[in-house]
């Protein structure tokens, strides 16, 4: 399985994560839960996936698509 590039992360990605995460009112728990997966170095499928730390839900009458991790 691919890494993801965290350090190529294209500057329109880590956007879209900042404004999802002020637009859910995502909690410091929650990313402090992200920074710790991701320090992990995971490998991650190509293609669609998402994973699911219990807490990241998708909005209403939205769908996680992909493969969950």
């Amino acid at each position: 399985m691919p890494k993801i590039h965290w350090e190529r992360l294209p500057r329109e990605k880590w956007a879209h994560l900042r404004d999802r995460a002020k637009e859910r009112k995502i909690s410091e728990q929650d990313l402090f839960e992200l920074a710790e997966w991701k320090a992990q170095d995971p490998d991650v499928p190509d293609g669609d996936w998402f994973k699911d730390f219990g807490t990241f839900k998708p909005m209403a009458g939205q769908a996680a698509r992909g493969k969950q991790l």
